[in-house]
């Protein structure tokens, strides 16, 4: 399987930080986000990465190189536009190939997220081992988790490992997730295209899969959450605040 990191946003809410530094290389502990993903999908097995970038994205190559110091191949995909989650994955579609990939937010902190558990998610066969008409196999799988301060209202419901646009309650989308090519063949290479309405289509014809992780995870949106996951143990609170 191979991953993709997503780092092409500009990060507006953190600047001015951002403004010099891109997002992902934002240091948690003496270590840039991104990095950790890096580490974990290796430690994992998934050693293949896409990362694509826009601004400042010549400082994550700097920092990453081709990855050979983790035990990973990193190739770029650059967007001299951000092209939103949807578009960038399109973008990227002839890096990724024909299987299911992983899909991961650069700027989310999720130190002891077991990638190993996300390469079988995606089944072709059912229960007893009769293959399922490609038309009706789950499309993507999301991580989900308890909804965090800046999302209380949730995003998607989750019945039986089965994601539903309505209902209660609703948990947050984690931005970590598996998902099929042939889901972005819709969009055009170099086309801006967000991945919700998407995501919510395939959803309402009960193609998406998934479950909840309730391990560390943060999105690292402001400055003062990251000045929180800096802080000294004793003082870090159990959920990061605005």
């Amino acid at each position: 399987m191979k991953a993709m990191i997503f780092a092409a946003g500009r990060g507006e809410r953190m600047r001015p930080l951002t403004d010099t530094c891109p997002k992902p290389l934002l240091k948690v502990r003496g270590r840039p986000l991104i990095t950790y993903h890096v580490l974990n999908l290796v430690r994992a097995g998934i050693r293949d990465i896409v990362i694509n970038h826009a601004f400042l994205g010549h400082m994550i190559e700097e920092e990453l190189g081709d990855g050979s110091r983790y035990g990973a191949r990193i190739v770029y995909s650059r967007e001299e536009r951000a092209l939103e989650t949807a578009g960038g994955i399109a973008n990227a579609l002839h890096l990724l190939g024909d299987e299911p990939f992983l899909a991961v937010s650069g700027d989310i902190y999720a130190p002891y997220f077991d990638f190993s558990q996300v390469t079988d998610v995606l089944k072709d066969t059912d229960a007893v081992g009769q293959p399922i008409p490609p038309e009706k196999r789950d499309i993507a799988w999301l991580y989900l988790t308890p909804n965090p301060w800046h999302n209380p209202e949730g995003d998607f419901g989750l019945t039986m490992y089965t994601l539903s646009n309505e209902g209660s309650p609703k948990w947050n989308f984690a931005n970590i997730g598996v998902y099929r090519p042939e889901m972005f063949d819709g969009i055009k290479p170099g086309e801006v295209a967000r991945l919700g309405p998407l995501m919510r289509s395939f959803i309402d014809q009960g193609r998406v899969g998934g479950e909840i992780y309730d391990g560390q995870w943060v999105n690292v949106g402001t400055v003062r959450q990251l000045e929180e996951l800096n802080a000294p143990l004793k003082a870090q609170s159990s959920k990061t605040s605005p």
